[in-house]
């Protein structure tokens, strides 16, 4: 599958290189990648944590990822296990491309466990990103760096899980050096895994209550995009405008939409396969469906 994206490699002399690398000091002169780059004219948050993170930091780490790609962010992280790897999932099922920064080279799956992650990631039009030329292996030293670059890419940064003395805290201590905005997610005050987002949260870092808090960096209100999602005529018949109306992004059952709807069965199921092939819809699991 690798194969239908070849490694690329610029130079910081073309077109294509990250302008926002040269705004820095103390960034690689060279950019290896796979699938595609990160959109400069799009919004960016970079969700990183623990590794060994707790069952909360997982769902809020997807949970925050999922809806601010839901309003076309674009997700970045390091596609290290736990906070990483959930904040790539939930980018992936809110549609915005996603982008993994590596601590090694691009063609260098690691951890093994996030193989078909990677190729997620690649196969929805994301990309995979690295200073360190192909075939290099991961080093402990090398993620430090490789921090920086995902804080670059980035307007602001997300700190889900983090010990005291966590790696996320020095992409954390980049981005403030970039001039970007630092949130935590709070947690329990006796949980060593929120240590160091509290830490975060009194040097002055932003408090993550909600995705809403993160969206208001880019303009974007809840309220408002609900809005403007109403007001767009999509020229749908008049049962499947119904259904596309009641759906929205949590699943919802075929069960559960015939009855809002008050729809035929048979109508609604045939209405939910047009609506997902056009593209307005997804199942996520056996007669679930996610509004798009």
């Amino acid at each position: 599958m690798e194969d239908n994206y070849p490694v690329q490699c610029i130079h910081k002399d073309e077109a294509l290189f990250p302008a926002c690398f040269l705004q820095y000091p103390h960034m690689p002169d060279t950019l290896w990648y796979r699938g595609a780059l990160p959109d400069p004219e799009k919004p960016s948050a970079a969700i990183v944590g623990a590794r060994m993170c707790s069952p909360y930091g997982r769902i809020q780490a997807f949970r925050y990822a999922k809806e601010l790609s839901r309003f076309g962010v674009q997700i970045i992280s390091g596609l290290a296990s736990g906070i990483d790897s959930e904040g790539h999932k939930g980018a992936l099922e809110g549609s915005t491309p996603t982008f993994a920064v590596l601590g090694n080279g691009v063609d260098v799956i690691y951890p093994k466990s996030n193989t078909q992650l990677y190729r997620r990631i690649l196969r929805e039009g994301g990309g995979i990103l690295s200073q360190f030329p192909p075939g290099e292996s991961p080093r402990p030293y090398y993620f430090p760096e490789r921090n920086r670059l995902i804080s670059a890419f980035s307007d602001l940064v997300l700190v889900v899980e983090a010990r005291e003395k966590s790696g996320s805290l020095i992409t954390a201590s980049h981005a403030l050096e970039q001039g970007k905005s630092v949130y935590a997610i709070p947690g329990q005050v006796t949980d060593l895994l929120s240590r160091g987002c509290h830490k975060l949260i009194y040097d002055g870092a932003g408090i993550a209550y909600d995705p809403a808090v993160l969206l208001m960096e880019w303009g974007i209100t809840v309220e408002e995009f609900g809005k403007n999602e109403q007001k767009k005529d999509l020229g749908l018949a008049e049962d499947l405008n119904l259904l596309y109306s009641i759906l929205g992004s949590r699943p919802a059952s075929l069960d559960s939409l015939i009855r809002r709807s008050g729809i035929d069965p048979g109508q609604a199921a045939k209405g939910m396969i047009e609506l997902c092939l056009m593209g307005l819809a997804r199942e996520t699991a056996r007669h679930y469906y996610i509004r798009l």
